[in-house]
């Protein structure tokens, strides 16, 4: 296998074609896995300030949801994300609070091939037989591609993800045509690339520093490096088109929603809680904790939409604890899951089905409560209210019941 350079891009010719990978899957699980993510870069075909790897895709940064693809895999035990020393306070600032778990950091060098070996030398020998080296600038890679990649890695030194090049492709010379080239021979190659890491170190260590990709440089130093099929959607951030590119991605597919039903009897008492805010009444509602039923069918909302169950699941009114709580707990921890999930608030509608008390006086208050404790806009949040016309329990006022349905945009793809 030897390195070509065409079009700006790392290209490979394999003339065995793709070998057949045989994953030993419990072999797979035996690795010490861990990733360096390469983000020392200035990022300048994209124009403009701050480096690409900081601008936000979906209100996410883009390192961050690079970062937060390897990470969530279960046999990624360790990350290093390679940065610049003047990206640090970008770093602490965006990317820090976005991510899933806390990762180290190195400071990169003046060229990839450099930066690249400064995360690998910040790795621990003893504790890593294998690595994973992923752009900062490809927030997309699929899960299962890192699998496939860490399972190769069983049986070769080095894996890498390509994809074959399906265009014409010619050699030319001072803006003329020279010659075309076989295409059935080149792939497009991507990452995250693995490697034995005692190899890999050993390999970076004795180059030159200018290498395109870290294939180059394991092959250069005489590993075996296998390619698998890539993912088109893998896409490396570069320019002004790809940032619309992966916006639209982030807005497309990861819209979902969710909806919730409360309903609660009333009891004695003096006053009723809807969304956080209490309305004098002649009788009280019934419930283990404060019988917040708005606050309650928005909650059962927001965990439906990233299917996580419902209130009853996370807080059981079994449980004495729970007694009397302020349902406002139950809402910021239905919120809490979400963002958890990698997803945003996007709104939040809620009607709330009585015969008495009159609501639309209290509305406003109402939306003011559920926003402050979503960390939400007011705009995102309608609070409304209906009759049951006298029909029914509700009709008899016997109890107040509410209907939510919460819309939520991804912030990351899945």
């Amino acid at each position: 296998m030897t390195c070509l350079e065409l079009d700006q891009l790392a290209v490979y010719r394999s003339d065995g074609g793709q070998p057949a990978i045989k994953p030993n899957l419990l072999a797979a699980r035996n690795l010490n896995i861990a990733a360096v993510i390469v983000a020392a870069g200035r990022g300048t075909r994209i124009g403009g300030s701050p480096p690409k790897q900081y601008r936000s895709v979906g209100r996410v940064p883009i390192l961050a949801l690079s970062i937060n693809r390897l990470v969530r895999h279960p046999q990624v035990s360790n990350l290093i994300a390679v940065i610049a020393e003047e990206d640090r306070p970008l770093f602490d600032r965006l990317v820090e609070p976005a991510l899933d778990r806390e990762v180290n950091v190195a400071v990169g060098g003046s060229s990839r091939s450099q930066s690249v070996l400064h995360g690998l030398q910040a790795l621990d020998p003893d504790e890593v037989t294998h690595v994973l080296i992923h752009d900062g600038a490809r927030p997309f890679v699929p899960v299962d591609l890192v699998g496939r990649i860490i399972d190769a890695l069983v049986s070769v030194e080095g894996a890498i993800p390509v994809l074959p090049v399906a265009d014409a492709l010619w050699s030319g010379c001072g803006g003329l045509l020279e010659r075309p080239l076989a295409q059935g021979q080149l792939y497009r190659a991507q990452t995250p690339q693995g490697f034995a890491f005692p190899r890999i170190l050993e390999a970076h260590l004795a180059s030159g520093g200018n290498a395109r990709d870290d294939a180059e440089v394991a092959v250069g130093a005489g590993m075996e490096v296998k390619h698998i099929t890539g993912d088109s959607g893998n896409f490396k951030i570069t320019g002004a088109d790809d940032l619309k590119r992966a916006e639209s991605r982030v807005v497309a597919n990861t819209m979902r929603t969710g909806q919730g039903f409360d309903l609660h009897r009333f009891c004695d008492g003096g006053y009723v809680t809807l969304c956080g805010h209490s309305i004098p009444f002649e009788r009280g509602l019934d419930g283990h904790s404060d019988a917040d039923v708005p606050m309650h069918a928005i909650a059962d909302a927001l965990y439906g939409s990233v299917a996580e169950g419902d209130i009853g699941r996370w807080f059981p009114p079994t449980e004495a604890r729970w007694k009397n709580a302020d349902s406002s707990v139950f809402l910021e921890h239905a919120a809490g899951r979400v963002a958890h999930r990698g997803y945003a608030i996007s709104s939040i509608d809620c009607t709330i089905i009585c015969e008495r008390p009159r609501i639309a006086p209290h509305a406003e208050k109402m939306r003011q409560n559920i926003a402050r404790c979503l960390g939400i806009g007011i705009e995102q949040v309608s609070i409304k209210a209906t009759t049951s016309e006298r029909i029914g329990a509700i009709g008899r006022q016997e109890g107040i019941a509410a209907l939510a349905v919460a819309t939520i945009v991804g912030t990351c793809t899945g």
